[in-house]
Parts: C-alpha cells; sequence; structure tokens
C-alpha cells in the first residue's frame, strides 16, 4: 500500500518540479510584496488542486468515454513520462510541464498569473494531468490505493507551494546547479517509471507475450 503512495509522489514530484516552479515564480514575482506573492501561490496551488483532483475522479470516466483501454494509457502516457524524464536528465525545458518562451514573456505582463501560467501549465501541465490519470486508473476499484494518489497529489502541492514561498532561500543554498541535479536524479527515477509503464501495458495488450 505504501509502495502506491511512494510511486505517485516520486511521479508526481518529477512531472511537477516543485523546485523549478519555485524559481520560475521567483522570476515572475520579484516585483511584488511579500503578501502578494503569497497570496498569488496560495491562489495557483489552490486552482492547481482543483485541476489534478478533477482528473483524478473523472479521468477514468473520460477514458471510458473515449475508449481507450488502460493498457493504450499506460503506453502512451509512459511514452510522454519518458519524454520529459529526458528533458529533465538533460535539463531542458519541457513543453508538458513548464512554459515556453511565448507563454513566458506573455505571463510577465499579466497582472494576475496564478491561474496563467502558475497553476497551468507549470503545476497542473499535460504531463502531471497524464500522471494522475494514469496512476488513478492503475489503482481502479481499490479507494485505499487511489486515496494514496490523492494524498500524494496534495502532498507534491504543498511541497510547491513551500518552494514558491521559500524560493529565494532554496535558490541561495542549492544555486541553479543544485536544483538541476536534483531534477536529473528525479529524471532517472521518472524514466524507469515511464519504461515500466509502457512494459505493463505492452504485456497487458498480449502482443509480445508476458514482458
Amino acid at each position: 500500500m505504501w509502495d502506491t503512495a511512494v510511486v505517485a509522489f516520486a511521479t508526481l514530484f518529477a512531472t511537477i518540479g516543485p523546485l523549478d516552479v519555485g524559481v520560475v515564480f521567483a522570476s515572475l514575482t520579484g516585483s511584488m510584496s511579500s503578501r502578494e506573492r503569497r497570496a498569488t501561490a496560495l491562489r495557483g496551488v489552490a486552482i492547481a488542486a482543483f485541476i489534478l483532483l478533477a482528473f483524478a475522479i473523472f479521468g477514468k470516466a473520460m477514458l471510458d468515454t473515449f475508449g481507450i483501454s488502460l493498457a493504450a494509457l499506460r503506453i502512451g502516457g509512459g511514452i510522454l513520462l519518458l519524454l520529459i524524464a529526458i528533458d529533465l536528465v538533460f535539463a531542458r525545458p519541457s513543453g508538458a510541464s513548464t512554459t515556453t518562451s511565448e507563454e513566458l514573456a506573455e505571463a510577465v505582463s499579466r497582472p494576475d498569473i496564478a491561474t496563467f501560467p502558475l497553476a497551468t501549465p507549470l503545476l497542473a501541465g499535460p504531463g502531471a494531468m497524464g500522471a494522475v490519470v494514469l496512476l488513478m486508473a492503475e489503482r481502479s476499484g481499490d479507494l485505499t490505493e487511489q486515496a494514496m494518489v490523492v494524498g500524494a497529489i496534495v502532498a507534491v502541492l504543498g511541497v510547491g507551494l513551500a518552494c514558491m514561498l521559500l524560493a529565494g532561500q532554496i535558490l541561495k543554498l542549492l544555486g541553479r546547479t543544485g536544483v538541476h541535479v536534483i531534477a536529473r536524479v528525479m529524471g532517472v527515477l521518472l524514466a524507469g517509471l515511464a519504461v515500466q509503464f509502457m512494459l505493463d501495458g505492452l504485456a497487458q495488450t498480449q502482443l509480445f507475450g508476458r514482458l
């Protein structure tokens, strides 16, 4: 049971990247007061939590509606997570979990960044949404394990909130190099999880026998 919580937390931590979110948040809110930064961070996390929990609750129903099998989701989700993992290992920005340069330029000129780009795509990006649906669908029918996944969502978003509020101190402590080292380690772990998702999906299709 606790394995589910660890896997879910590691997957979402690597996909969302709370440390990177904190660094981007600090760069976008440099002109704000501490009170405004705190309020913005809280709103962003609340909106992201609503989005991810909605995908957690209704994700399986969406799969059934569109006729997507769990095997297909495992393979497709595994590919998406593997691409994110590769970007993490090579310290490259990923469109699945970060903003593009055009989006970042637009965000700088916006009066309120809580919804965009903070809540989405920084916290609740395509990669995180896909990971949540995959994690919940794999534990369909087991409410205890699904509760563990929901708990992991809340925990990672809590870490993200802490990283945003303490972004300056974290960056001084770890530096850009330290942040990248942690991202690379999480990228390696995420790559292993992504490949396992794909192998499980292929095994479920029985195209290549039991993998």
